[in-house]
């Protein structure tokens, strides 16, 4: 008799895509840096002393044991708290909703999930040259015998640690319920839509979408019909024909012009594809919107 086996696909929380820099610090008590902003993530770590984190003008201070999450774009200072403090800082690439609720968050992570910290660092030595490193270095260069899978231990060691951060968060007391599939779904979606919108006059690729999201092609197809009740090209046909309106009202661009513009294979589909979706053609529905002013 043959047992059939269930087999569950496994949907990522989150995914690391890249490792940047992985430092730990012993700090002057008058130290203060210049200030950055950069496109990535970071993670900073007060392992001993205290630090002060000032974002966008607002100072925080991390006492020994805590740690701030500062976002992607997110200008950020650090300086010296009460005592010269000891700190790790970790930065990476994240593109998933999930880790959105760590944005700017200061907190102190339970000792498990510290524990991580201390096992990145070991890994990074392990993996990366780190004897001429400091908060000025951009580039890591690989030790000349790198540990075996060193890379991909730190990647998976940094989302565990990420992922209790996250449960915390969502646990404390006070703190809205975050954890729920069906709000990444919708998160994720309008990530899409984002995407769609910034993309409206040119073409999209489904691959492309799907690569930013982090997700399988089969879950964002199907929570995006399920959130907006069409496909990814459907709504993004929409989006076209809805700027077509636009410029047909407000400008006195050519519906060549306006099929050009908005990347349209011939003027001919695009009137077709207008009126399919608006019933009307596109010099009728230009005459019809000025005849009302």
């Amino acid at each position: 008799m043959n047992t059939r086996y269930f087999k569950h696909k496994i949907e990522n929380l989150l995914h690391i895509s890249r490792i940047v820099t992985v430092h730990y610090l012993e700090l002057d008590k008058d130290y203060r840096s210049p200030g950055e902003s950069h496109d990535f993530w970071e993670l900073v770590y007060a392992e001993r002393g205290s630090l002060i984190a000032i974002v966008d003008g607002k100072e925080i201070s991390l006492g020994e044991g805590e740690a701030i999450f500062h976002k992607p774009n997110e200008f950020h200072i650090h300086a010296a708290g009460a005592s010269a403090p000891s700190i790790f800082i970790i930065s990476f690439e994240c593109k998933s909703e999930a880790i959105r609720i760590l944005a700017s968050k200061h907190i102190a992570p339970k000792r498990e999930l510290s524990r991580y910290i201390y096992a990145i660092i070991d890994e990074a030595r392990e993996t990366f040259d780190l004897r001429h490193y400091g908060p000025e270095v951009k580039h890591m260069p690989l030790s000349d015998k790198p540990a075996l899978g060193g890379m991909q231990i730190i990647k998976n060691l940094l989302e565990l640690l990420i992922i209790g951060a996250i449960r915390q968060v969502d646990g404390e007391e006070g703190s809205p319920s975050f954890i729920v599939r069906e709000d990444f779904g919708e998160m994720m979606v309008n990530s899409v839509i984002e995407q769609l919108k910034e993309n409206v006059s040119g073409r999209v690729s489904i691959d492309e979408i799907c690569r930013k999201t982090n997700y399988a092609r089969s879950y964002v197809f199907r929570q995006f019909k399920s959130v907006t009740g069409k496909s990814i090209m459907a709504y993004f046909t929409e989006l076209k024909i809805k700027e077509a309106k636009r410029l047909l009202r407000h400008t006195e661009m050519t519906v060549t012009d306006i099929a050009s513009a908005l990347s349209f294979d011939t003027p001919n589909y695009f009137t077709k594809t207008f009126k399919r979706i608006t019933g009307t053609t596109p010099m009728a529905y230009r005459k019809t919107k000025r005849a009302a002013f």
